[in-house]
Formats: C-alpha cells, structure tokens, sequence
C-alpha cells in the first residue's frame, strides 16, 4: 500500500473513478462484479494501490467503456514502475514540485504563458539563481542548490532523444525585467533566442501595446496527455503550485491559450523584440 502517491498515480485512479461513476456504479457494486473487495476499489481510486494493465482493461470492460484511444493512455500509465529522477528530492522538496516533474516527463506536448518572468523549462542557472534568492520566503544556501538543480534537471524534456514539443508565451515585461543586472539578463535573452531555434520549440511574445488579456495575471503551464482527457492545467499560486484537470477547466484554459495566441507576436517578431530589448540593456 502506497503511502503518498504520486501525481501520475493520483490521475490514474482519478481516471478509474469517473469510468466507475460514468457507468452508474457504486464502489461496493464495482467490486462485486471485479471480484474484489469495495476497500480495494476505493484504494485503487485514491491512487494508494497499484492497478496492472490487465485490471485496468478488466475495469473498462465491466464499465462499458468504449473509447479505445482512453483506455489505451490509462494502460500506458500503468506501465512505467521505474523511479523517476524526481524522486531524488521527495524528502527535500515539495511533493508539488516533484508531481509537476513528472507531469512534464509524461507530457505529450507542453505549453506555458508567463507574465513577469522567463518560464522555468527556459531558464539559464544564473537567472534562476537569481530568482530563488528573491524568494519571499528566504531559502537557505542548500535549500536554493536543491532547487536550482531540480530546475535544470527538469529542462531535459527539452533536450532528450525525442524532445518534447513546447511552445511558450512571454510577456514583453518579462524579457525587460534585469533580473540579477544587466549581464545576466542579457544571457537569459540570449538563450531564449538559442532555444527559439530549436524544430520543438515555439516562442511567442506579447508586447505591452496589447494591454490586458486573457489570463495575464497568471502564470499557466498546460501539459498535454496522451489523449485529451488526461490533459493537465497547472498554476502558480502564492500558496504552492495547483493542478487543474476536470474537462471544464481544460476547456477554459484551452481556449485561453487560444485567445492569448491570437494577440501574441508570430516566432519571427517576437526573435525582433528579443533582439530590441538586448539593445536596451
């Protein structure tokens, strides 16, 4: 029995309950027909036990379930039972934190708009050094290294055999922002150039001109699964990172990225204003 289960293990179970209630069933009931206990339904759901492919194929038969591409991605989830490089720092950091590495590692595709500061996957070591030493609540020397390196290792979806795709929207007050002075800035902007050039990875920019626009306030990363049920929204909140995955909130936050695409600069204007905003440093 799993003590604290991961995000990835959460969603699975997350999943095996809606089918169950989608099919009208109660735990007691799905158990009685899977020829288990009610206890172990409901551990199964709570991500506290391990579901094998096989009894996640069994549970979409018995709730009549027919979409193919699903219950395909369910399975998928099942298989992988190495320890990620995350777990490294499960004692050290945040549980969010870890869950959102693993998010990224899973991810089909990848997408992030930010407001204020560079995303994370596209930042150098020198401008997120610079950042956690301005956190609000001040870290220790480790505490900063921890999560600096947990940073950069996360990066390696962007770098892998097989990249993920990834496209991000920054804000023109992000890319003017001198975080830790001039030099360090220029670096930052000169990598977010570098990256730019790379086939898996879209930068868009959104000029001040633009004004308000959907979800300016906040900084939204949106992970992509295997099939579009298994999408994730996550947002940076002042108390911790918050995962969002009911079919209506990804239905805003889809159409949110769709609004704040349509008012952002293409790739090719956007490598323009980098260029700008350089030689104002």
């Amino acid at each position: 029995m799993r003590s604290s289960p991961t995000g990835r293990q959460l969603r699975l179970g997350l999943e095996l309950r809606k089918l169950r209630e989608h099919a009208g069933l109660t735990a007691a009931e799905a158990g009685q027909l899977l020829g288990v206990k009610p206890n172990q339904i409901s551990n199964m759901e709570a991500g506290r036990a391990g579901v094998s492919a096989e009894r996640v194929r069994t549970m979409a038969s018995t709730y009549d379930c027919s979409d193919t591409a699903l219950i395909k991605a369910l399975v998928g989830m099942t298989g992988d039972r190495r320890r990620g490089w995350w777990e490294e720092y499960r004692e050290i950091l945040p549980a969010p934190l870890l869950d959102l590495a693993e998010l990224e590692h899973h991810a089909q595709a990848l997408r992030d708009s930010t407001t204020a500061r560079i995303p994370g996957l596209l930042q150098t070591r020198e401008y997120a050094l610079e950042i956690f030493r301005q956190a609000v609540t001040e870290l220790s020397p480790p505490d900063i290294e921890h999560r600096l390196s947990f940073r950069i290792k996360r990066q390696a979806v962007l770098y892998r055999a097989e990249p993920t795709p990834y496209k991000a929207v920054v804000h023109e007050a992000a890319l003017r922002m001198k975080v830790g002075g001039p030099t360090i800035a220029r670096q930052q902007l000169q990598h977010l150039l570098d990256m730019s050039d790379q086939d898996h990875i879209t930068l868009h920019a959104i000029t001040f001109d633009v004004g308000a626009y959907p979800g300016s306030g906040q900084s939204i990363a949106y992970a992509h699964g295997a099939v579009p049920q298994l999408d994730t929204v996550q947002l940076d909140q002042s108390h911790g990172a918050a995962f969002l995955d009911a079919e209506a909130q990804l239905h805003k936050y889809r159409a949110l990225f769709e609004r704040v695409a349509a008012v952002a600069l293409s790739p090719e204007k956007t490598r323009v204003l980098i260029h700008a905003v350089m030689r104002d440093l």
